[in-house]
């Protein structure tokens, strides 16, 4: 279905422009944009199923999971041809497989509801060795890491010597030589890769060395001193290895890169197809849309059914069917009443449907899937073609009368209006009777009485009207079926201060059939609105009464499954106390064996105390059982020292372990070593003391610290908490010196970074990196 005037007028492409933006990549854009309604009904179905389940997934992910990446299409062609590629394309190449890799792994999880989307996502192939080896290589733009290889890493370790070496040389020659009269600063400045330092012209013989650039006034030249020539030398064929070393590295990531173009490009197809799906689903939530029943019958019902691209919060919900019982439905009503936005919205809805996008309307809407969808609605009027206004609809439809078809859905807007209305009302009452004798499913609004007849005397037409509040003089939008809409000219007249002889006057010149006919009209009219308002009283009372049980209901339930759980709660926590005092108590009786050996103490004593202790046992297994639950506050969480009372036991202990897996909390009470759910518990006010900061500062030292912290990408104040965090860490793990990784970017982070270190406590110095150490893009911080 391809029917490029019936989506201007209907405004489909407005949808596929709002779809358009709901994706995350270019190509998944592409798809929404190039979005065209279906005709088969196991297609539309599936794609219906598709954005269902892509719906769900959105209400975990509460947007488009799906990771932005660029279209790496190009770059992969160059791989396959042998081309290296720049460090930006193999990251971006990186990213997408990322983005691939992420998409698999969260639609397998759920395979159970998004079977469509799972099929889709398992196509996926994933080289996360490949993506780690690229990431892990490629810091930057231009910058590759020393781990990319270890000749890369030894190669740029020997350039750091040979640099501190003419750099400690020139800094020699800066400070400790007689040279520093001759220079315009006492400064190392690096031109065309030679470190030189800034010469007064005019004492160019007094500094032996190569002159490598000069001042724009002639007034400073840069000459490498002839003490550091050889070393530069050595240097600058270092680079060159390095040079060539990063070359190899690029051009080995880049042929494993074309090695696997081929799913990359499947890949990449992929995550376009499920960007596209996700798309569908955001768009069906903030619609709130739902996904309507389908049927291959030519029936329609839209139940509160919203135009979808009118405000959300002013449109009225309109409730129409067609197909069962009638296929032709005459609408009348008022200018501006919203006969138009009807028909749009039948015929917008379906076309969404029909492209797999649910639609803004109630659960149990049902909509048909049509061969071709055509509209002749809005003013076609050509001045170019020297067409009138209705020789323009004409036009239009004997287009649409040539290529209807029975399974086809057609839409007319004021149905032979713009001529002679005795001729037009003829006109259009033959195009409606063509469409009736082929079945064909059609909606008409009109102004012709002479319609409103026909389609209460014609089998297989319905009439329709949108309703009018005479009151305000003001349309309602809502639509009632199976009324013919009343004229209203002379109440609006009268209420406008037309006089009411002229309207009297009127009323006479009209036929007694015509007074009868829109007396019938006034009549079935009336006794419409009060039953609407009695079914509208009886509804709300209905829901009212639904809703208070549904809250008793859940009230109960929730009562109950609490009271379940702290029944439960209340015994497991019996039952591990008996454990732990039978443990105990036999503990306790074997030391008394051990003292009546060696205080020959006579066996009555032992076997009272053992009574004892089980007495003890069954009278605390009895209070247990009619232990009621507590209603105190219970901690999230507890420390190892803190002094607590457990409830249940009404008895104080100190905590000795944090809570395990299942929420046990081991506490000392007295003599006895218990076993109590973090729930039972009630932590007891005490003076913190000092010892404990100094134990949990000790404790801090025993973490591991990374050496370097990674802010890019971050804004600077987000990075900034991250330092300090960091930072408050090294200091505790007893590091004196730690990178911060900014990146070189436009340099906004590393002013930010640097300007916050100039004022941290726990800071001595920082400087920028060496060359390997990252450079610009790092920040080395010496602290105290």
């Amino acid at each position: 279905m391809n029917k490029t005037r019936e989506f201007r007028v209907l405004e489909f492409d407005k949808i596929r422009e709002k779809l358009a933006a709901y994706s995350v990549t270019p190509l998944g854009a592409a798809l929404c944009l190039g979005l065209k309604p279906e005709s088969d009904f196991d297609q539309v179905n599936h794609a219906l199923n598709e954005t269902q389940e892509a719906v769900t997934l959105t209400e975990y992910t509460n947007g488009n999971p799906i990771r932005t990446f660029e279209n790496v299409s190009d770059e992969l062609q160059l791989a396959r041809k042998g081309a290296m590629l720049s460090p930006r394309s193999l990251l971006n190449i990186a990213g997408c497989m990322a983005a691939a890799r992420a998409a698999r792994v969260m639609l397998q999880k759920d395979d159970v509801r998004t079977p469509i989307l799972t099929s889709l996502a398992s196509l996926i192939t994933v080289n996360q060795a490949l993506e780690q080896e690229i990431t892990g290589a490629i810091l930057g733009d231009e910058e590759i890491a020393d781990r990319a290889s270890a000749e890369l890493a030894q190669i740029r370790k020997k350039m750091r010597i040979v640099s501190d070496r003419v750099r400690d040389k020139l800094n020699g020659i800066i400070r400790g030589s007689g040279y520093a009269k001759f220079l315009q600063e006492s400064i190392i400045t690096v031109r065309n890769g030679r470190y030189c330092v800034p010469v007064k012209a005019e004492f160019r013989g007094s500094v032996p060395g190569l002159v490598h650039d000069q001042s724009s006034t002639g007034a400073t030249l840069f000459i490498e001193p002839m003490s550091v020539v050889e070393l530069g030398n050595d240097l600058k064929q270092l680079q060159a290895q390095e040079q060539k070393e990063i070359t190899r590295i690029l051009q080995a990531l880049t042929d494993q890169v074309g090695a696997y173009a081929d799913e990359l490009t499947s890949n990449i197809d992929i995550l376009a197809k499920l960007d596209f799906a996700f798309a569908k689903a955001m768009l069906a939530r903030n619609m709130d849309a739902v996904q309507p029943e389908i049927n291959a019958n030519g029936f329609i019902s839209i139940i509160r059914g919203r135009h979808p691209l009118l405000d959300p919060q002013t449109v009225v919900p309109c409730n129409i069917y067609i197909g069962k019982g009638f296929t032709t439905l005459v609408i009348t009503g008022p200018n501006t009443g919203g006969k138009t936005v009807t028909l749009k919205t039948v015929g917008l809805l379906t076309l969404m449907m029909q492209s797999g996008l649910h639609v803004p309307a109630e659960t149990g809407t049902e909509l048909a899937v049509f061969d071709h969808v055509y509209a002749d609605i809005g003013d076609e009027q050509s001045i170019e073609q020297s067409l009138s206004t209705f020789s323009g609809h004409m036009k239009n439809i004997v287009e649409i009368l040539d290529q209807v078809r029975g399974n086809d859905l057609a839409l007319f807007d004021e149905l032979g209006a713009g001529t002679d209305p005795t001729e037009g009302a003829a006109l259009a009452q033959t195009i409606l009777m063509f469409m009736l004798d082929r079945s064909i499913r059609t909606l008409a609004t009109t102004h012709y009485s002479e319609l409103k007849v026909f389609a209460m005397s014609t089998e297989g037409a319905e009439n329709a009207s949108v309703e009018f509040d005479i009151e305000t003089l003001r349309p309602t939008f809502r639509l009632s079926i199976g009324i013919p809409g009343k004229s209203n000219a002379f109440e609006i007249s009268h209420k406008l201060g037309l006089d009411a002889e002229l309207i009297e006057n009127a009323r006479e010149l009209l036929s007694k059939n015509d007074v009868r006919f829109e007396d019938v009209i006034a009549n079935a009219e009336y006794h419409r609105g009060v039953a609407e308002k009695e079914r509208a009283i009886a509804e709300t009372a209905r829901q009212e009464t639904v809703r208070l049980r549904d809250e008793a209901e859940k009230l109960r339930d929730r009562i109950e499954d609490k009271r379940s759980e702290n029944i439960r709660r209340a015994r497991d926590d019996a039952k591990r106390i008996l454990e732990n005092a039978k443990k105990e108590a036999e503990v306790v009786l074997a030391d008394l064996k051990k003292m009546r050996k060696n205080a020959s103490a006579p066996d009555a004593e032992a076997i009272a105390l053992r009574k004892r202790l089980n007495d003890g046992i069954d009278k605390l297994s009895e209070e247990l059982t009619r232990e009621t639950v507590s209603t105190h506050q219970a901690p999230m969480t507890v420390r190892v020292g803190e002094h607590v009372e457990i409830v249940h036991l009404k008895t104080r202990g100190t905590v000795l372990s944090l809570p395990n897996s299942k929420g046990e909390v081991e506490v000392q009470a007295g003599i006895l070593k218990v076993k109590a759910h973090i729930s039972q518990l009630r932590v007891l006010e005490t003076k913190q003391k000092k010892q404990s900061a100094v134990n949990a500062r000790t404790g801090a030292l025993t973490r591991n610290v990374p050496l370097e912290l990674d802010i890019r990408g971050h804004a600077v104040d987000e990075a900034l908490p991250e330092i300090d965090r960091y930072l408050d860490e090294a200091i505790l793990a007893g590091m004196h010196e730690v990178n911060i990784i900014h990146g070189k970017g436009t340099g906004v982070l590393r002013r930010g970074v640097q300007q916050h270190l100039k004022t941290h406590m726990n800071v001595k110095t920082y400087r920028l990196g060496a060359y390997g150490e990252g450079e610009d893009g790092v920040t080395v911080v010496t602290l105290k």
